[in-house]
């Protein structure tokens, strides 16, 4: 039995984070401070205000870790396009 072959490209994975959490859990306080009370919306769009800066940053720490080209051994798909129909 033979083993396949080794991959060729690599996929990479953003590091697990807390940022989509309370970004989700910040707007949620604004729209229930919309109907409750205001100060439910403040503290909610500035936890998701910092929320996102911080998912943002840790974002482009990990894109900076990414190669820029992979090599890949195997070919491109062609791309056919058929004429419309008449």
């Amino acid at each position: 039995m033979s083993q396949p072959p080794k991959p060729t490209e690599v996929i990479y994975l953003s590091r697990p984070s807390v940022f989509p959490a309370l970004l989700a859990f910040g707007l949620a306080a604004v729209v229930v401070g919309l109907f409750a009370w205001w100060p439910y919306s403040v503290i909610g769009g500035f936890m998701a205000l910092i929320s996102l800066v911080g998912w943002l940053r840790a974002n482009r720490d990990d894109l900076g870790r990414m190669p820029r080209h992979q090599h890949t051994d195997t070919a491109p798909i062609p791309l056919s396009v058929s004429p419309p129909p008449e």
